[in-house]
């Protein structure tokens, strides 16, 4: 049995530490926020019409199987804690230049049916062609690349270790250039890039192989957990606290003690006895370990920022608009965002606000979340990270979010969806906000390192993990419940 610090309560470190105390191991998370969840956020707003609820983060669960295994292997059933609620559509995908929108389902043979309909059969054979590719990106990663450790490019090579898997995976190239040489429309050329931001990537640099992002989705569906998906961090919680976890919030990790090449214990603010320690789990982004926590300058040279963030409306709305659980609103000019959102520091071309937005809308059908007649809408951009450098904005400037709020307002009304005389109320979070709340460098919402290889789970150092968004195998919830499990499994029971 080992004593394990976890850094963090998001869903990273919570089910790391579940599966850690399940096979015996003393485990102790430490969070500086007084809640437990990370980025899976929640926000109530009350009225005189009563309450609405919101999820901060995510608001969608994909590959559900993932769970299950989680909850078995912690000695529970997922069902016993989590309402899991099949969405059709997944996704409404609604164009510029009017038209049907496009309802994304969890059927392919069905699904390229709609498109058939909606941009005819030439668009949906191109489809069905992408489709197959895809098909043979999961088959190459689910198994030996994302359910294992993966500490370099030779690893994943290795791993991937059929000539017909590299091909698949089109190592050199980008999901913009496989959406070209596969889809004729460019509609569908602007549905498959928006899962590059999936990652917090820009699609003319996110690599080909993220064509595993919408297969998943597509194939295994999508899910709304009934309550909000915060809930799954209430469950989380309780298996840790059941499994004899101790949880401690409102605690602030400010180094990890690694003398001698292995990991001691973690050092906290305000306090000046060390917390030992024989393993360290860090679910923080890769940036704060090897810059604050345990400055490593070559680890962190190799970290990269140009990972998007996310600017976020809460909106109380009166009335009933029929729109779906989720709504993407495409922009004129999809370049012309990516542009503004990431910038061309080489050239010296600053970020911005985005004018013309993808404007992303979730609304649940769900009565436990919004008052009787009333909508609770959560509505996301993407957004540059916050900071003041030449691929940031500093969110922070006085007027800019809520000029910015307006802004978005107004481009959802020239879209077909006005709702600024119906508000009840508004809150806006900015990139700034989700710093400060997660402390997610720059309020970048899927880990600071987007792309397909990531920061090594196995640290510098002997004891040293890294679970999360920000490390292998990626961002978004499944991976990162797959990252914890890779975690698990890599200490084992026997370690200490």
């Amino acid at each position: 049995m080992a004593r394990i610090v976890v850094v963090g309560a998001g869903v990273g470190g919570l089910a790391t530490a579940a599966r850690l105390a399940a096979t015996g191991h003393q485990v102790t998370v430490l969070e500086r926020a007084d809640t437990v969840g990370g980025k899976l956020g929640r926000y109530v707003h009350d009225t005189p019409a009563g309450s609405f609820h919101f999820d901060t983060g995510p608001s969608l669960l994909t590959l559900p199987e993932v769970f299950h295994d989680l909850f078995e292997a912690t000695g529970a059933k997922l069902d016993e804690y989590l309402d899991l609620t099949p969405l059709n559509p997944i996704v409404r995908h609604v164009f510029p230049g009017g038209g049907s929108p496009l309802d994304s389902c969890a059927d392919p043979a069905e699904f390229a049916g709609r498109i058939g309909a909606a941009f005819g059969d030439r668009a949906a054979a191109d489809w069905q062609r992408l489709w197959r590719r895809a098909a043979r990106v999961w088959d190459a990663s689910h198994s030996d690349i994302l359910r294992r450790a993966v500490d370099s490019p030779l690893d994943l090579a290795t791993l991937a270790w059929r000539l017909g898997d590299l091909a698949a995976i089109g190592p050199g190239r980008t999901l913009r250039g496989l959406g070209r040489r596969y889809l004729s429309d460019p509609r569908l050329r602007m549905l498959l890039d928006r899962y590059a931001t999936y990652t917090g990537a820009d699609p003319r640099r996110a690599p080909a192989a993220l064509a595993a992002v919408p297969y998943a989705e597509l194939t295994f569906g999508g899910w709304y957990l009934r309550g909000g998906l915060g809930t799954l961090a209430d469950a989380l919680l309780t298996r840790c606290l059941d499994l004899g976890v101790v949880v401690r919030t409102g605690t602030t990790v400010t180094r990890i003690d690694a003398a001698g090449g292995r990991v001691h214990g973690v050092r906290l603010a305000g306090v000046a006895a060390p917390v030992a320690a024989d393993v360290v789990v860090a679910n923080v982004d890769a940036v704060t370990v090897y810059r604050d926590l345990l400055p490593s300058p070559r680890r962190l040279a190799g970290l990269t920022d140009r990972s998007l963030a996310g600017f976020v409306l809460l909106l109380g709305v009166a009335g009933e608009t029929g729109l779906a659980h989720h709504n993407v609103f495409f922009p004129r000019d999809y370049d012309a965002e990516f542009d503004a959102v990431f910038g061309d520091p080489g050239r010296g071309i600053r970020a911005r606000p985005a004018t013309d937005p993808t404007v992303f809308v979730t609304v649940a059908d769900d009565p436990t979340v919004r008052p009787e007649g009333h909508e609770a809408w959560f509505v996301l951009v993407n957004a540059a990270r916050h900071g003041t450098a030449t691929g940031a904005v500093d969110w922070r400037r006085p007027g800019l979010a809520d000029a910015y709020a307006d802004r978005i307002l107004d481009v959802l009304a020239e879209r077909g969806v006005d709702v600024r005389d119906r508000l009840v109320f508004r809150e806006v979070r900015t990139p700034a906000d989700l710093d400060a709340a997660t402390g997610a460098p720059g309020g970048s919402i899927y880990g600071t390192a987007g792309g397909l290889l990531r920061p090594a789970n196995r640290g510098p150092v002997a004891g040293l993990w890294l679970v999360g968004g920000s490390t292998h195998p990626g961002g978004g919830l499944p991976m990162v419940t797959l990252s914890a499990q890779i975690v698990a499994d890599e200490i084992g029971p026997a370690w200490g």
